[in-house]
């Protein structure tokens, strides 16, 4: 098999395993890694570094952190790199002078079952919308975003209480396979584009925007399989918050997760209960049981810890 030449592009540490993967086939070469500028966070507002930029350093390769992508320094050492291929895993959107620069191409990989949850959170909105079913697509580059032909899909089940964080992890190992694989089709001249319009249905497409803190306000009038779904698909990060009243009268911004439906109904009172496995919230349907908590300024904690320093009233329904 002939070697190729690739240039890798990427922040998180979903696009590190993926990158890792690649660096395990002998006759692929990442001759460049491209990940964003460090930025300061935390309290302290130190300079921190994506985590696809420490594992390039721990592995020698050549790294580029460019602040534009138009810039003509970068473009001209990009070009420099003579790569066969470009592969993108969570970047930012690229330029056409970037994206139509190697002679193979540009993929990408998209943790969903494109055409639906097009977007920069597919994970978190499938478990949102309750799909049972999700996973990966490798696709060739195009200029409208996330519409190119597909290469290659592979699925994973979601199950009734899976997590955003435990779905990341299955779709970032299903994610490593499936992108090596389409870059043996791509070396083997058998990568073959499907359209995405031939896999469109009289179906709505489902997008999937990027959800910022307000999306994240759990509304404890819809259904309990709703709501659950919701606060799963937020967890770990950036997590499902509601407003709680305590006994003292305060008023504190609380996060649910480890949630779970129950077949308690709601009936007249729509007190706060609780039982051996969590705390029980009343949906506009059934109790939705919360095992651990996390209040504003505190630490993560599992319910029985929270309910022994913490009386709760009731949540803004």
């Amino acid at each position: 098999m002939k070697k190729i030449d690739i240039v890798f592009m990427g922040t998180p540490e979903f696009a590190v395993a993926i990158l890792a993967k690649l660096l395990t086939h002998e006759s692929i070469n990442i001759v460049g890694v491209i990940t964003a500028p460090d930025k300061p966070a935390g309290r302290g507002r130190k300079m921190h570094s994506s985590a696809v930029k420490e594992f390039a350093l721990e592995n020698n390769l050549k790294l580029l952190q460019p602040t534009k992508l138009k810039d003509e320094d970068f473009i001209s050492e990009l070009n420099q790199l003579n790569a066969d291929l470009f592969i993108v895993v969570a970047f930012r959107m690229l330029p056409e002078i970037v994206w139509g620069m190697p002679e193979l191409g540009t993929i990408n990989l998209h943790a969903s079952l494109l055409p639906q949850y097009r977007g920069a959170a597919p994970i978190n909105w499938a478990i949102i919308n309750g799909e049972k079913e999700t996973g990966v697509t490798t696709f060739f580059i195009e200029r409208e975003i996330d519409t190119g032909d597909i290469i290659e899909q592979n699925k994973v089940t979601i199950s009734e209480n899976m997590t955003v964080g435990e779905l990341y992890n299955d779709l970032m190992e299903l994610g490593a396979e499936t992108t090596l694989s389409t870059v043996i089709k791509i070396m083997n001249d058998n990568a073959t584009g499907l359209d995405q319009g031939e896999l469109l249905t009289k179906n709505e497409l489902k997008p999937a925007p990027k959800i910022f803190k307000q999306d994240c306000k759990i509304n404890f009038n819809q259904d309990v399989e709703t709501v659950h779904n919701f606060c799963r698909g937020l967890d770990p990060y950036p997590g499902a918050w509601s407003i709680t009243h305590l006994d003292t009268g305060e008023e504190k911004t609380i996060k649910l997760f480890s949630t779970s439906r129950t077949d308690i109904p709601v009936k007249n009172s729509v007190k706060l209960l609780s039982d051996s496995n969590g705390i029980l919230i009343p949906c506009s349907d059934f109790y939705l049981r919360a095992n651990e908590i996390q209040m504003e300024g505190k630490r993560k904690m599992n319910y029985k810890d929270f309910l022994a320093g913490n009386k709760i009233s009731r949540f803004n329904l």
